[in-house]
This record gives structure tokens, C-alpha cells and sequence, in this order.
């Protein structure tokens, strides 16, 4: 006589297993927007960082509409005289928010804000797909 499972023993399994995941699942899926959440506001210190350093070596920060790509290229000549030829960013690039979205940088009198539309992309959302603003990072 041979000795294995029966179908009953296997369904009991399957049916414990499903239960296990449908239990794990909900947490799992809700940490990768938060962690995504984490990691924008990482990236936002590190932009603030590089624009704190422009500053320093310019007098002021670059305008809205020079906007970040001015940690790269210099933007005016003329104006940013001590602007050094490797940028302010290593890599040559500005980096995109964790879902693939350029960061958007507003220059206000002498601060500056840098907003990441979120995961949908969009201006305003709620929950997961709020706008996070560098002012407002932890």
C-alpha cells in the first residue's frame, strides 16, 4: 500500500496557507509606499544639502526657474562666478523621486521648498498619494 497525502490533508494546507497570507499580505504591501515615503524625504535633505552648499559658494539660491538642474549645470556664468565644475550633485543628475517624477523646487525670498507629487503623480491626493513637501519631512 502506498503512503502519501490525502486530498483532504492537502485542501486543510492549502486552505492554513491562504489564511497565513491573507493576514501578511495587507502589512506587506502597505510598507513599500512607506517606505517609498521615507526615502523621498532622504532625497529631499540631500538636494536641501547641495542647494545649502550653491548658497555658500553663490550668495543665494538658485531661482525657480533655474530650478534644481542648477546643482548640475551652471545656470548663469556670469552671475554664479564660484561655481565649481563638478556641480553640487556627484553623478551629474538631479534624481527622480522613488516614482520616477521629477522633484519640484520653489524658491520663496530667501527659503526654498522641494515637493515630490507623490505616487499618483498628481498636485494634492490624500493618504499615499499626498504631495510631500521638504518643509514638512520629518
Amino acid at each position: 500500500m502506498k503512503k502519501g497525502f490525502s486530498l483532504i490533508e492537502l485542501m486543510i494546507v492549502i486552505i492554513i496557507l491562504g489564511l497565513l497570507a491573507s493576514l501578511v499580505m495587507p502589512n506587506l504591501i502597505g510598507q513599500s509606499e512607506q517606505a517609498k515615503r521615507k526615502l523621498t524625504c532622504v532625497q529631499m535633505h540631500s538636494l536641501s544639502d547641495a542647494l545649502k552648499s550653491f548658497k555658500i559658494a553663490n550668495g543665494s539660491y538658485p531661482t525657480t526657474a533655474q530650478g534644481l538642474n542648477a546643482l548640475v549645470k551652471n545656470p548663469d556664468a556670469q552671475a554664479y562666478t564660484s561655481y565649481p565644475s563638478g556641480g553640487f550633485i556627484d553623478g551629474g543628475k538631479v534624481p527622480l523621486d522613488p516614482w520616477k517624477t521629477p522633484y519640484i523646487y520653489v524658491k520663496t525670498s530667501n527659503l526654498f521648498d522641494i515637493i515630490s507629487l507623490g505616487a499618483d503623480k498628481k498636485e494634492g491626493g490624500e493618504k499615499e498619494n499626498k504631495d510631500i513637501k521638504f518643509s514638512t519631512c520629518e
